[in-house]
C-alpha cells in the first residue's frame, strides 16, 4: 500500500520537554518552523529519538496532536505508535489516524518479544488495524527491540494480513539486507533508511529516503552529500559522510538524545532535559560538546546555502 513514497531527509524529532520533565507542547510550534527552515521533508514523531517509549500514552497523543497541528500540512508526519502492548500500540494508531497524521510506524513488541514472523505479524496486523485508512511502516531496530526476523519474509507475506503495509524505517547496519528489501518486487515497498553515519550506503543501496536524529540540525550537510551523490561526485559525498561521522562520533559520548537536545538549544530551540533513565547533561557537559563541535567546524557544515 505505498500511496505515498517518503523521499529525502525526514528528522526523528526530538520532543520538547519542561524542566520538570513534562512534556511542553508549546515548543513544538518553534521546533517545527526550524526543521522547516532546514528544508527536512517530514516528520517522525515520537519514535527511539523522540523518546517515545518513555512517555505515557497520554503524553504520546497530546504530542502527536501537536505536531501534526504545527506542520499544518507544511510537512508530512509519521507517528510512531509501537508499544509493548499491541492493544496500547493500536489505539495510539487510530489517535495518529483522527488527528490527521499522515502515516504511522510501530516497533515490535519488546519485552515478550516475537520469535516467528507469524508472530510478528500478527502484532503488527493488531496495531496497523488501528489506523486502516494510512499506511503502515515496520520499525524495524533490533539493536533496541531485540527483533532480528527477516524482513524479506515479513515483505513477502506481510500484505495478506496487513492491507496497509507500505514499508519500513530501516534502522540497522545490514546493508545487504536493506539493499535487497528495496528490490523486491520492482520497489514495491518504501524503505526508509535509518542510520545518520551511514546514509552514503543507504543511498548506494537504493535509499530515496531516510530518517535520523541529526536530521533536526544537520540537514545541510546531508542535503550536500545527498546533492554530490546524485550528480556522480563520489568523492564530495564520502568527504560530506566523514564530516557526518565526525559530528556522530562527538555525540556518542554525551548520549545521542542528551546531546542533540544540548545542541538544538546552542540554535536556540531550547527542547528541554531528556527523560529518565536517559543522562541530563551538566552545563559543564554541555560547554565541553560545544567546544568539540565548534573544533571540527560543525556549526559552520550545518549553515544553510
Amino acid at each position: 500500500m505505498v500511496q505515498k513514497r517518503f523521499t529525502g531527509l525526514l528528522a526523528a524529532a526530538v520532543t520538547p520537554l519542561s524542566p520538570d520533565g513534562s512534556v511542553n507542547v508549546a515548543q513544538v510550534r518553534p521546533l517545527v518552523d526550524h526543521l522547516v527552515r532546514n528544508q527536512v521533508n517530514g516528520l517522525f514523531v515520537c519514535g527511539s529519538t523522540g523518546e517515545g517509549p518513555l512517555l505515557t500514552s497520554e503524553e504520546r497523543r497530546a504530542t502527536a496532536s501537536a505536531f501534526v497541528e504545527a506542520a499544518q500540512g507544511r510537512l508530512p508526519v509519521i507517528v510512531h505508535v509501537g508499544h509493548s502492548s499491541p492493544a496500547e500500540a493500536r489505539k495510539l494508531a487510530e489517535h495518529a489516524q483522527n488527528v490527521g497524521a499522515d502515516a504511522i510506524a510501530a516497533v515490535p513488541p519488546w519485552y515478550f518479544k516475537p520469535e516467528s514472523i507469524d508472530q510478528l505479524i500478527g502484532c503488527l496486523a493488531e496495531i496497523a488495524a488501528g489506523a486502516p485508512q494510512l499506511p503502515f511502516y515496520y520499525y524495524h531496530i533490533p539493536s533496541r527491540t531485540g527483533v532480528c526476523l527477516d524482513l524479506l519474509d515479513l515483505l513477502q507475506r506481510g500484505p495478506e494480513r496487513i492491507p496497509t503495509l507500505a514499508g519500513a524505517k530501516y534502522t540497522a547496519t545490514t546493508v545487504g539486507e536493506f539493499q535487497a528489501l528495496v528490490a523486491y518486487a520492482g520497489g514495491r515497498f518504501d524503505l526508509l533508511y535509518g542510520c545518520d553515519d551511514m546514509l552514503l550506503a543507504g543511498l548506494a543501496a537504493g535509499a530515496r529516503g531516510a530518517v535520523g536524529t541529526t536530521y533536526n540540525y544537520a540537514t545541510p550537510l546531508f542535503q550536500r552529500l545527498i546533492a554530490a551523490f546524485q550528480a556522480g561526485d563520489i568523492a564530495a559525498a564520502r568527504n560530506f559522510q566523514t564530516q557526518a561521522i565526525s559530528m556522530c562520533r562527538i555525540l556518542l559520548p554525551y548520549g545521542g538524545i542528551p546531546a542533540s537536545k544540548a545542541i538544538m538549544k546552542f540554535l536556540g530551540v531550547d527542547c528541554g532535559p531528556a527523560r529518565l533513565p536517559l543522562v541530563q547533561l551538566s552545563p559543564a557537559a554541555e560547554q565541553s560538546l560545544k567546544a568539540e563541535l565548534e573544533a571540527v567546524d560543525f556549526f559552520d557544515w550545518i549553515k544553510l546555502p
